[in-house]
């Protein structure tokens, strides 16, 4: 492994761990908002500090909508950052090529195809409110990388096999 690997693996426990935090806030944080706009009087013009309301009544429940979707997608990165520092864990101690790191990047995988079918209703809801019939653009790099991620964990799963059977071939 050379330094630059050595530098990224060190670094990447700490990050993966604050990243872990940062997102545990966000989801309390935006918890915490969808309570409280069910007793914030003029909501949501009120946060806002103008008025949707008349052009877009149902804009107050949108955006909760849109909340309980970040909530969801917090959920899905929570389990994609847990996953993910297994997985450098196993690379730190030199024994990536695992059926366990294989599984971990399968559910990585489909945790990130769940992300970005979670998009979708938000920019609907968000093409409804904010600027009607304009859904925004389309980007296939998410859709690449998730299917990245499916090839990878057969990568995975393939070298766990072959370690295995040249194990029980000495």
């Amino acid at each position: 492994m050379n330094q630059t690997s050595v530098h990224a693996l060190t670094l990447a426990r700490p990050v993966l761990r604050g990243l872990t935090i940062l997102n545990l806030l966000y989801a309390a944080g935006i918890a915490a908002l969808l309570a409280f706009s069910f007793f914030i009087e003029g909501w949501p013009q009120r946060p806002l500090g103008f008025d949707l309301t008349h052009a877009h009544p149902n804009i107050g429940n949108g955006l909760r909508v849109i909340i309980v979707i970040g909530i969801l997608g917090a959920v899905v990165v929570h389990t994609i950052l847990r996953r993910l520092l297994t997985i450098v864990d196993t690379v730190r101690a030199g024994d990536p090529f695992t059926l366990r790191n294989a599984r971990h990047l399968h559910v990585i995988a489909w945790s990130v195809l769940t992300l970005e079918v979670l998009r979708l209703p938000v920019r609907v809801i968000a093409s409804a409110v904010w600027e009607p019939g304009r859904l925004g653009g389309f980007s296939f790099t998410p859709w690449l990388a998730v299917l990245l991620l499916f090839v990878l964990a057969g990568v995975f799963a393939h070298g766990a096999r072959m370690r295995d059977d040249l194990e029980g071939t000495i």
